[in-house]
């Protein structure tokens, strides 16, 4: 995630020390040397809605041998010793699965900060209430379109008026909430409108996702936006951003899946002001750019270990034979060792490019979807050829 709110408006929000504070950059295993990283549970792959993007393919289903209640607490209980700061809770749709408010309760219980990942469609006011008694952090309740366009991305017929009556009814008890849109060449001239959506609904918190081509978004690589889009709707969301900052509206708007985004930033926030670039820089230095495999990691309803959602295909491991740490800190995968040193892996643009500093090679799903390589260039990258090659004159 790139935090446009911290780096362009100088702003502190709460994962800001996961990204940018002290301890990051060295950090091997984790988010900082001495925590273990974020982690994604997709603790149920069953989906009251089939979206076109789904990185998990789900539906409506039941699915089998995903972990039960005990397999779960057992696997939480690992996650706390090993010091991870946050469980990302997600699916398939979270709130279908059973025993949800039971882990919840017992992931708080454990010291580990909750974060749900949602569709929004079933938060109804005792659902919210209910979330906000437990404690839970903070919810994402993705929309990816205004009315009937996200509701044909969604495969559902009022999935935008379920999924805003969800945020409607976090907000009204204080349950901390933001808005999660993917951008797309379906979506992408809907993003002035889901902004207007923000400031209306005052909606505190907003991601924007790069598409990313896993599970059924791997079907959707020619509806991705093109370069030139990509800079579009970057430069659309830095200048909400900052609008929004300087009218006073408090919002925390990040772009996540393409580290391109850092570069670019700081290339245009240089044009005009030097002295902030510098600034961006630092920070964008610290973070390190795509850090999956190291901060971030991702269990699925199986108990089954990827490096992030969109890894599937990359296993290290299930939590029901060894505990995530000693999965996490193995060196026997190639891939997941890899990924913690990745530079002199990478082929293509990735290889020589000049902000590998602060990208670390993009996102790796999305060239094995198009090259069937792991370490060729990413190809959603929209920087320019001439952009990316080495200053002789320059560090930078």
């Amino acid at each position: 995630m790139i935090n446009m709110t911290k780096l362009l408006c100088g702003l502190e929000h709460y994962g800001d020390s996961l990204r940018y504070g002290e301890g990051v950059s060295k950090a091997k295993y984790g988010t900082t040397g001495s925590l273990g990283p974020v982690v994604v549970w997709n603790c149920t792959r069953t989906c009251n809605l089939k979206c076109r993007h789904c990185y998990m393919a789900s539906d409506g289903k039941n699915y089998e041998n995903e972990l039960s209640t005990k397999e779960a607490k057992i696997f939480i209980k690992g996650l706390a010793a090993f010091k991870v700061p946050v469980l990302l809770l997600s699916g398939g749709e979270p709130l279908m699965r059973p025993d949800f408010f039971e882990l919840v309760e017992y992931t708080i219980k454990c010291g580990i900060r909750v974060t749900v990942s949602t569709n929004g469609t079933v938060i109804d006011k005792n659902i919210a209430r209910s979330l906000k008694k437990m404690g839970v952090s903070y919810v994402g309740i993705s929309i990816d379109g205004i009315g009937e366009k996200n509701d044909l991305f969604r495969g559902k017929k009022g999935a935008f008026d379920a999924a805003l009556q969800g945020i409607r009814n976090c907000l009204e008890v204080n349950q901390r909430v933001g808005l999660r849109f993917t951008i797309t060449r379906y979506n992408y001239e809907d993003l002035e409108d889901i902004f207007r959506l923000i400031e209306e609904e005052k909606i505190p918190r907003a991601c924007f996702y790069h598409l990313v081509y896993s599970g059924r978004g791997s079907k959707m690589i020619k509806e991705d936006v093109s370069r030139q889009e990509s800079r579009l709707a970057v430069d659309l969301i830095m200048a909400k951003t900052v609008d929004f900052y300087q009218r006073g509206l408090e919002k925390e708007i990040l772009t996540v899946d393409n580290h391109a985004d850092g570069a670019y930033i700081y290339m245009r926030v240089k044009e005009k002001d030097p002295a902030l670039a510098d600034k961006i820089w630092s920070l964008l230095k610290i973070n390190g750019g795509n850090r999956s495999g190291i901060a971030i990691g991702q269990v699925d309803n199986q108990g089954f270990v990827h490096a992030d959602q969109f890894s599937q295909n990359h296993v290290f491991g299930n939590i029901r034979e060894k505990s995530f740490a000693d999965i996490w800190t193995s060196t026997d995968q190639p891939i997941l060792n890899g990924l913690r040193n990745r530079k002199s892996l990478l082929k293509g643009r990735c290889a020589n490019c000049k902000w590998l500093t602060i990208c670390n090679g993009n996102f790796r799903p999305r060239a094995e979807a198009v090259y069937d390589d792991f370490w060729q260039s990413d190809p959603a990258c929209y920087l320019t050829d001439q952009e990316i090659v080495p200053d002789s004159n320059s560090s930078r």
